[in-house]
């Protein structure tokens, strides 16, 4: 629909620069607000690359809404079938081996995923889920499609390349894929991981743990997101999310950390060292680069508030109804992280798509749109592709106009049409 008006208002707000360099080694890396979704700086963010084990946060959404709806509970059992038995004594690979006849719980597999990254448990869960593998991409893929990734490939659950599957890669996927997904799908997909299913982080944030402690098979699990509190790389307010290393991928991260109420989600791709060697200290050297400049640069903002009404704009015209107008303001407040060094950057801009109402007329009727943009330059905007905008509604009921008023509305709007055109034809006499 074309707007009927449009009407600018200018304010005093900070401004996210687009151009700013980071001086990242990486192939493509992105920063977003976990909470609002804005973006706040990406490199390279839209190009297809290898994701290695940062998919098995695909394979936790789906196995946390599984347990959500009941379909899957955290102590059913998982029998070790001949694929899982065999990938989980390739130690060369992230693994807990698996007995040949033994049973898991969900919950040990689970906690081996996310924490240890261990790949036959991934591909356990997924059987669970799903049946088989090639059934649970099937999963995979319509729930990509459901957040709106782009650019993704999902060849298997695990993140490895098919070729470390010992030939029992799921059925339609070439013996040597691997999966891919730009950058800043897969922050969408940590977004609405975070959103969704927060109690991942319970498990996500663990640094180290017991595989089947007590027993003869316990192994020792530790975290390979080595910027959790007491590892190497420690960085303050970091509590999760997924590490991911292939030949392919490079070494990848898709990181979280939280500080005074600001939670943030950097994701790095590919990330090598001053020297282009890739390595574990490079991609964690890249995500505290990210999260210092989200924390240290930027604060959250109140760009437009709740129930503002626009100076000369706080009303509308109403027709057949008991009011002949109608207040309107913005139905919530856009806030959202800017940096906080930048001034005078935004401007808003009121649009509204009807020019007038009938009665009779529901509060909180949508009018138009009350937009943020930037008055130069470019803004990077929301992860889920939303407008920096609100929505603008009626502020109260009008009632529709009885008959008999409607009645004389329609006789006073006749006699002043007529009385408007004997003024016209006696002016145009003189």
């Amino acid at each position: 629909m074309i707007p009927l008006l449009l009407l600018s208002m200018f304010i005093q707000m900070p401004k996210a620069s687009a151009e700013t360099d980071l001086g990242l080694t990486v192939d493509a890396a992105i920063l977003i607000d976990a909470d609002s979704g804005k973006i706040l700086y990406e490199q390279n963010a839209d190009t297809s690359l290898g994701i290695a084990s940062m998919t098995k946060m695909m394979t936790e959404y789906l196995l946390l809404d599984a347990i959500k709806k009941g379909t899957v509970s955290w102590d059913q059992e998982y029998r070790v079938t001949e694929y899982t038995y065999k990938v989980s004594q390739d130690r060369s690979l992230s693994n807990v081996p698996l007995r040949a006849d033994g049973t898991y719980t969900i919950r040990e597999l689970y906690e081996a995923m996310a924490i240890y990254s261990a790949n036959a448990a991934t591909i356990a869960i997924a059987e669970t889920i799903a049946g088989t593998e090639a059934e649970f991409l099937k999963l995979m893929n319509a729930k990509a499609e459901e957040l709106g990734l782009e650019g993704y490939k999902f060849v298997n659950a695990t993140g490895l390349n098919n070729a470390n599957l010992y030939g029992m890669h799921p059925a339609g996927t070439g013996a040597e894929d691997e999966n891919v997904m730009p950058a800043k799908s897969m922050a969408k997909l940590a977004y609405h991981l975070l959103k969704d299913h927060p109690e991942v982080l319970e498990t996500s944030q663990i640094a180290k743990k017991t595989f089947r402690e007590g027993t003869e098979d316990e192994i020792e699990m530790s975290n390979w997101n080595f910027m959790l509190p007491g590892l190497v790389y420690e960085y303050a307010g970091v509590d999760g999310l997924k590490t991911g290393t292939t030949d392919f991928a490079g070494h990848c991260f898709t990181g979280t950390a939280e500080r005074n109420g600001t939670r943030l989600i950097a994701v790095v791709m590919k990330a090598v060292d001053s020297k282009g060697v890739g390595s574990y200290k490079a991609r964690f050297d890249a995500a505290a680069k990210l999260f210092d400049y989200g924390f240290g640069q930027f604060t959250k903002q109140e760009m437009v508030p709740a129930n503002y009404a626009v100076k000369g704009h706080k009303t509308i015209p109403v027709t057949k109804g008991k009011e002949d107008e109608v207040g309107i303001a913005t139905k919530e407040d856009l806030s959202f992280m800017v940096k906080s060094s930048d001034q005078d950057a935004y401007t808003t801009k009121l649009v509204l798509d009807k020019k007038k109402l009938e009665g009779e007329v529901k509060k909180g009727t949508v009018v138009g749109k009350l937009v943020v943009e930037r008055k130069e330059g470019s803004d990077y905007g929301f992860i889920d592709g939303s407008d920096l905008a609100v929505d603008v509604v009626t502020t109260e009921n009008v009632e529709r106009a009885s008959g008999i008023s409607l009645f004389f509305q329609g006789i006073g709007s006749f006699f002043g049409g007529l009385w408007g055109s004997v003024t016209g034809f006696v002016g145009g006499l003189f």
